[in-house]
């Protein structure tokens, strides 16, 4: 059961649920282009994940900075990403957010506070304490927020960050999307303790669990978060239960050791499901209404393509524009 509603009013409520159902058509998109060949490199699907990226910036101003993972489109979406420039640069085109040249897992927006996805498992969460360092330093309240993985949480950074941030009482959220498997290899063979937030207690900083496929349950607890940060509290470590839909990339033929009965257990908890029964309930979402917002969304996606497909490809005496370090 979905938690109580938060306290915002209906029409925020609907916009949370057409960000997720536009995270999700965005990555059914992105996969079936991939595999026509349109799209290439590599694709990380969200899939699933919807409500952790939406319950958390929904809590955000558009200044405050967040930092994502290689899965990084969900973030970018419920940032207030560019669907266009973020299509293009999925095609590899100029339009781009990289100029076609970063794909998939750079894509950042600094006028949006979006300060990049990052391919290096637990390589953002340095990056966007530093972020949280510099709000500090600017004094105007706002927050940093690092999105990470369960395999991250064993990583150096991790624990180095955490130690650092509650030291300094940085204003810094630490958003662990525990979805049990870091690639191939289950949590359950990697993690000591089952709760990733209960590290936070070796930090002396708050640690909370929550239904990652709950938004409004996502939605509170960054909620609590970003006022604790913007208070001069210090930092809080938020870790969502959720769910990858689909294996760790879309490639195909690669191995995917999950159970079948746990895929089929977490897909009857879709979190878009879950919230739009919970509009429903309240009598804030009807089949008029969704049908609307999905027409919407579908133009908006088809027209991302469009932009991307006439957009030109980089030219090759552009390879190093714009690099600053090889």
């Amino acid at each position: 059961m979905i938690s109580l509603s938060p306290n915002l009013p209906p029409e925020r409520q609907r916009a949370m649920l057409q960000q997720m159902l536009t995270i999700r058509r965005f990555e059914e998109r992105a996969s079936d282009d991939y595999g026509a060949g349109k799209i290439h490199g590599v694709v990380h699907c969200y899939i699933g994940e919807e409500a952790v990226a939406v319950g958390v910036c929904t809590a955000l101003t558009r200044t405050d900075r967040i930092i994502s993972t290689h899965r990084g489109h969900g973030h970018c979406i419920a940032k207030g990403a560019d669907l266009n420039r973020m299509m293009a640069e999925l095609y590899g085109r100029q339009a781009g957010y990289c100029k076609g040249k970063g794909g998939s897992m750079h894509i950042a927006d600094f006028d949006i506070g979006m300060l990049g996805a990052n391919g290096i498992v637990a390589g953002g969460i340095p990056i966007v304490t530093g972020a949280g360092l510099a709000a500090q330093m600017e004094g105007k309240g706002g927050v940093a927020v690092s999105f990470f993985g369960d395999g991250a949480s064993n990583a150096g950074p991790f624990h180095e960050c955490l130690n650092i941030a509650a030291t300094m009482k940085l204003p810094m959220i630490y958003v662990c999307e525990n979805n049990l498997w870091a690639a191939q290899t289950s949590a359950a063979q990697t993690h000591a303790e089952i709760d990733v937030a209960g590290r936070a207690a070796g930090y002396g900083i708050p640690g909370v669990v929550v239904d990652g496929n709950d938004v409004f349950a996502v939605y509170q607890a960054a909620n609590t978060a970003v006022a604790r940060a913007r208070a001069g509290e210090g930092p809080t470590l938020i870790e969502c239960k959720t769910y990858r839909w689909r294996a760790h990339t879309e490639r195909k033929g690669q191995p995917d050791p999950r159970d079948k009965a746990e895929v089929e257990a977490w897909l009857q908890r879709d979190p878009i499901a879950l919230l739009e029964r919970q509009l429903r309930q309240q009598g804030e979402l009807d089949d008029a209404v969704l049908r609307a917002m999905e027409s919407e969304i579908a133009g908006a996606i088809e027209a991302a393509v469009a932009f991307s497909e006439a957009s030109p490809v980089p030219l090759p005496e552009q390879a190093t524009d714009d690099v600053f370090a090889a």
